[in-house]
């Protein structure tokens, strides 16, 4: 402390103003105003899970990240995969095992079950029943809403290729992509936030 003060005892006695410090200070104030932080305002979720609750969460979650003036980017894998699928389309060409867990797992948002007291089902109705007499936004309209927000959606290609899914059954969305892990860790990477849902 002594040596700082020594410093500044020179520097008066060198003719160093006050009105030299205040444009030193006006001048390192500008100068970390203008350093831009090393992490993207963006929020990455990876979606590995299929129950309708979490999928909820994932969709809110992006859209208000957006609303807020944040990027999202949301990676689906391993049981989220499922959920993007068109309940509509369909396509050949799949093997047994392909065949089986298109036939195991959801076929789209709107077969997708709750992770807590579902109760056979009656659980996830009288969720989305409650939904909408609350006025939620239902699955259906946060993904859309997703898409008009810009949110990004990648699908894991290694997902989809060992559960035997093929890009002519997913659903069309205007800012989706089949990607690998290392596609979405670039985007997660600078994140200022990431979660795994």
């Amino acid at each position: 402390m002594g040596e700082v003060l020594a410093a500044r005892g020179e520097e008066i006695r060198k003719g160093v103003t006050v009105d030299d410090l205040a444009r030193q200070l006006a001048d390192l104030k500008r100068q970390v105003e203008n350093i831009k932080p090393g992490v993207d305002d963006r929020v990455s979720i990876i979606v590995f899970s299929g129950d309708l609750d979490k999928v909820l969460a994932s969709f809110v979650i992006a859209t208000g990240a957006v609303a807020m003036g944040m990027e999202a980017v949301m990676f689906f894998t391993f049981w989220g995969t499922p959920v993007l699928r068109d309940a509509k389309k369909s396509v050949g060409g799949k093997d047994l095992m392909g065949k089986m867990f298109g036939w195991m797992l959801p076929k789209g948002r709107n077969a997708l079950k709750l992770s807590r007291m579902n109760m056979g089902g009656m659980g996830t109705s009288m969720m989305k029943s409650l939904m909408k007499k609350k006025n939620v936004a239902s699955l259906d309209q946060m993904v859309e809403m997703a898409g008009e927000l810009g949110v990004k959606i990648y699908i894991c290609e290694m997902s989809m290729s060992l559960m035997g899914f093929k890009p002519g059954e997913f659903i069309d969305y205007p800012n989706l992509e089949y990607a690998g892990v290392a596609t979405f860790l670039a985007e997660a990477k600078n994140s200022k936030v990431q979660l795994f849902i």
